[in-house]
């Protein structure tokens, strides 16, 4: 037993200071994280009694957090960001002034895979949420299709200047589950302290046929749960 604890142990801190190296050392992200930023347009006319803009960010802030969040739903979103930009901020002399010659909204977002699959995903799982969103936005009204939104959001894109992944660079599912299995085997060690070795194997092996760690996607944490929450 002490044998698989002192594995798993050395496993995590190897990740961490690799993570840690890889950050103080300028090493690029693991293959498969990677960022996306779009700045889109919103138009400069009413939707009803108010405008677009304004229409907008209340969708935005009303939209549901966390587990509920309709990009939860969206297949390998590390983490995601909307917001409105209204204008840039002027520095003062010797910088020139300048403003924008319209508000933005912009999708922030760091993920696993290529980005024609996140995009596609984004379309395919959350396509009613994205039309309640991006329906403010200037040209929106002819994306039909999930090539028509790649298009769109691909001539949206700004360049990831200081992109920074603070995660493994693994498939969410993979992280998920190891978040849940370091948190339940945490959990173990604690419950089965000075437990007689022929009972803690037992446990132990009880606890691999519940946890299932060869199984990426069940038992494992609720992707954008802010609190415990487990898929089974």
């Amino acid at each position: 037993m002490m044998d698989i604890i002192r594995v798993l142990v050395t496993g995590l801190l190897r990740r961490w200071y690799d993570n840690l190296r890889n950050l103080l050392t300028g090493t690029r992200p693991p293959a498969g994280a990677a960022g996306l930023t779009v700045l889109c347009p919103i138009i400069n006319d009413s939707d009803g009694n108010q405008s677009h803009v304004m229409a907008l960010r209340q969708h935005l802030q009303d939209l549901p957090l966390h587990e509920n969040s309709p990009m939860a739903a969206v297949p390998n979103t590390y983490l995601c960001r909307f917001y409105i930009l209204n204008d840039v901020f002027y520095q003062g002399a010797p910088a020139e002034e300048e403003h924008l010659k319209s508000k933005y909204l912009v999708y922030s977002t760091n993920f696993h895979g290529d980005l024609d699959s996140y995009l596609s995903g984004m379309w395919e799982h959350a396509q009613e949420s994205i039309r309640q969103v991006w329906r403010h936005c200037v040209a929106f009204e002819n994306v039909r299709t999930t090539a028509d939104f790649v298009a769109y959001m691909k001539k949206c894109q700004v360049r990831n200047h200081l992109f920074f992944n603070g995660s493994t660079g693994d498939p969410l599912n993979r992280q998920l589950k190891s978040l849940y299995l370091k948190q339940e085997f945490s959990r173990f060690v604690y419950d089965h302290q000075n437990t007689p070795p022929e009972d803690l194997q037992r446990a132990f092996q009880a606890f691999i046929a519940r946890t299932q760690p060869g199984n990426p996607d069940s038992p494992t944490w609720v992707a954008g749960a802010d609190t415990e929450s487990i898929k089974t």
